[in-house]
């Protein structure tokens, strides 16, 4: 376990939530929910998908407002109805996917919304200079005049805690902020959250990394259903306990795999080169290779060329130069590959981000099931879909993959990420094919769905097929991967065995070490 800071802390609760209750329509997210949250203490917060934590902060910074109940800031009743409302009261929050101008430089982004009246050269002189002692105090270096999309995810994220410190923030909130971190990264982010801590501020952090919340909370509450189940100081707690109250049950935190039989090559990538829709070169002349009875990770932070390798190689992109061969047969990266020809040819795809490339979120689970296939000839009758054949396939992937709840008509925005995430998992993996590109696939993913969607990927592995695992989470790629490739800045920068420890790989994430290697 990491150490702890000592910093003097006052007694009493920073936040106290009291009997909150929410409901969206007939959905009750938050049943009599009460918290409170010691002042200058770290505080994490877990549940699976779906448990209401997100919608109990949301309240807290005032984007919901709850249908009963009571919050409490220093002991005082409060009212909080926007997020305005909340900086005033000295709450601050890290969102998941950064609320930053990507155009703007960092001092804009952190003046933008108090500015200081009209005329702004005061103001900017003033920002300067407390955007310097806050970077000073709190380790948080970034350049004021660096631009945003200039800016790697690990500094964009300084950005969003000295927006929040700008503006006077004692309470902070966190919500998965590691997701799209390297593992240096993250040890910088938990020693700033240490002296926040020091400093006599309140930092409440969401996250479904067990691990980080037993390395740097210092209290921990578990949320189940839409209820608070149980508050422990971490010191007093496990990762299996936290897990076990989570789910409701006893969780196998390890990925239980036996050696991989590797037999002929079913995918290989030569030479390819891949730029963005700027023109920008985000893949440069990456070569490997992978066989069907094997799991193949690629490792490496958010941004290096990843995404746009997986969708070349899927036919979603096109890319400037090299081959790809599917089955021993190339296919027209650089010409245009039709996705609908690679699946009816054994390519299976989870996209990386299942909301804009997975899933449509306005149609309903059973018509989401066959996206993509919805040609097959089990699905269609005539020149019109079989409707009934279809919503009985998605019934049996529905208790094959344990989606929750069981009901193929419920629109797909009305599932949690994890069971959205089920839903795509379920139509790639049942249509057996014989190469799987699985990206992040449990992104933003709750420990119970973790454990089922690793079993089903060692699965596809065990039944011969070749599986490309692409994921920011050093955790998973350890875990499932017969072997590692790492990259950095587009290329592949090293390949390791999975028993590459977390800074071997961490140092490569980062371009520290390690020569350019060509993966068999």
């Amino acid at each position: 376990m990491a150490e702890r800071g000592t910093g003097v802390r006052m007694a009493g609760p920073a936040i106290e939530l009291i009997s909150i209750n929410k409901s969206f329509g007939p959905v009750r997210a938050n049943r009599d929910i009460n918290l409170a949250v010691e002042r200058g203490t770290i505080h994490g917060i877990i549940g699976e998908n779906g448990a209401g934590k997100s919608t109990l902060m949301s309240i807290l910074y005032g984007f919901y407002q709850a249908d009963s109940g009571q919050i409490r800031v220093g002991g005082k009743p409060v009212v909080i109805n926007t997020p305005n409302q909340a900086i005033d009261l000295g709450i601050g929050m890290v969102h998941q996917h950064f609320m930053l101008v990507e155009n703007f430089t960092v001092l804009e982004n952190v003046m933008l919304g108090v500015e200081g009246g009209q005329l702004l050269t005061g103001g900017i002189s003033r920002a300067r200079a407390e955007l310097k002692r806050l970077e000073e105090e709190y380790e948080l270096d970034v350049d004021p005049d660096a631009v945003i999309e200039e800016l790697p995810v690990g500094l964009q994220q300084r950005v969003e805690i000295l927006k929040a410190m700008y503006r006077g923030a004692e309470i902070l909130i966190l919500d998965e902020p590691t997701g799209v971190l390297t593992p240096a990264e993250a040890d910088h982010l938990f020693r700033i959250l240490r002296q926040l801590k020091d400093e006599g501020k309140t930092v409440v952090l969401i996250t479904h990394k067990l691990r980080e919340i037993m390395a740097v909370t210092d209290t921990v509450s578990v949320m189940r259903q839409g209820t608070m189940v149980a508050t422990r100081k971490t010191a007093e707690t496990s990762v299996e306990e936290l897990a076990e109250l989570m789910v409701g049950r006893r969780v196998l935190l390890r990925v239980e795999k036996g050696s991989a039989h590797p037999d002929e090559v079913r995918l290989a990538v030569e030479g390819l080169t891949v730029k963005d829709s700027r023109g920008v070169t985000m893949v440069s002349d990456v070569s490997f290779s992978v066989r069907g009875g094997e799991i193949v990770g690629i490792a490496g932070v958010a941004g290096n060329g990843q995404s746009e390798l997986i969708q070349a190689i899927s036919g979603i992109r096109r890319a400037e130069r090299g081959r790809v061969l599917l089955g021993g047969k190339p296919i027209g990266v650089t010409t245009g590959a039709n996705p609908a020809e690679l699946r009816e040819r054994g390519l299976g795809h989870v996209p990386e981000d299942r909301h804009h490339m997975g899933l449509v979120l306005a149609f309903e689970e059973n018509e989401n099931s066959i996206l993509g296939f919805h040609g097959d000839p089990q699905y269609v009758n005539g020149p019109m879909l079989n409707i009934d054949g279809i919503r009985k396939a998605a019934e049996r992937g529905i208790e094959k993959y344990d989606i929750r709840p069981p009901n193929c008509r419920l629109k797909t925005a009305n599932f949690s990420g994890g069971n959205q995430q089920k839903i795509v998992l379920a139509r790639e993996m049942e249509q057996d094919p014989d190469v799987l590109i699985v990206a992040q696939p449990t992104r933003g993913v709750d420990v119970g769905a973790i454990e089922f969607i690793h079993k089903r990927i060692i699965e596809m592995r065990d039944a011969g097929k070749a599986v490309l695992l692409v994921s920011v989470e050093l955790d998973e790629i350890r875990s499932l991967s017969d072997r590692i490739l790492v990259m950095f800045a587009g290329r592949v920068v090293g390949e390791r065995g999975p028993d590459a420890t977390e800074g071997e790989l961490g140092l490569l994430m980062a371009g520290v070490e390690g020569k350019t290697e060509k993966a068999a």
